[in-house]
């Protein structure tokens, strides 16, 4: 602050300090706006990589929630012994030969 590089400012008792701005080179027009349209095109990417970052996280929750390829096969073969079981069970009762008749079911 002494050398006049950083400037000094005193506000109750914080003091602040910055850095003295009239030593540095002024911008003219035309790059003020060469840096104007610099933002406009980056921000531009920040967009597009924002709204691809978005859609990589849903994907990737997509991902997540699935079920993967070991356990697919598991609920697979689960499946189909439960079918198994249950076209047994139906074979089971339809060949038993105690059937109730609608007759004796009337008659009951």
């Amino acid at each position: 602050a002494q050398q006049g590089r950083v400037r000094e400012k005193v506000y109750g008792k914080q003091k602040i300090y910055f850095a003295d701005q009239e030593q540095l080179p002024a911008a003219s027009d035309a790059e003020l706006r060469g840096l104007d349209g610099e933002i406009a095109a980056r921000s531009g990417q920040l967009q597009a990589l924002q709204q691809s970052c978005r859609h990589m996280e849903a994907e990737l929750k997509d991902l997540n929630s699935s079920m993967t390829t070991p356990e697919i096969a598991r609920e697979i073969e689960a499946l189909r012994k439960d079918c198994a079981s249950y076209t047994e069970k139906l074979e089971r009762i339809k060949s038993a030969t105690n059937h109730v008749t609608p007759e004796e079911k009337e008659k009951v």
